[in-house]
């Protein structure tokens, strides 16, 4: 079992900064950070594994935004730079603890946070 909380949204301009924290408890080999705005489906923004380490991150993402794990702590990471309004959404944490495969950024993930919301205003 793994529980996942998220922490860090919250409100600020475009071209600001967050950074978005989510506290697992366990080991998983492959997490992600996954977004929803209302109305739209969920989007799988950037994704990272413990062997390499490896990372992934979607093109609307790519540049702007860094995943990040440590280790010592348990604690991972989404650094968000240059944000844009388009970027508003509740934001998800997810894990997956089989190693050898990873689900990069589709929803195939065992194990979701209850969120934490962004909001980018114009």
């Amino acid at each position: 079992q793994v529980r996942l909380v998220e922490s860090g949204g919250g409100s600020v301009q475009a071209g600001g900064s967050l950074r978005l924290s989510c506290a697992v408890s366990g080991t998983a080999y492959c997490m992600g950070w996954f977004r929803q705005a209302p109305g739209k489906e969920r989007e799988g923004v950037a994704a990272f594994a413990q062997i390499g380490p490896w990372t992934v991150y979607a093109d609307s993402v790519k540049g702007r935004f860094t995943i990040t794990k440590d280790n010592a702590k348990n604690l991972l990471y989404l650094q968000m730079t240059s944000l844009k309004p388009e970027d508003s959404a509740m934001y998800y944490c997810a894990a997956f603890l089989r190693s050898g495969s990873c689900p990069s950024l589709s929803s195939d993930y065992e194990y979701w946070g209850q969120g934490t919301q962004v909001t980018v205003s114009s």
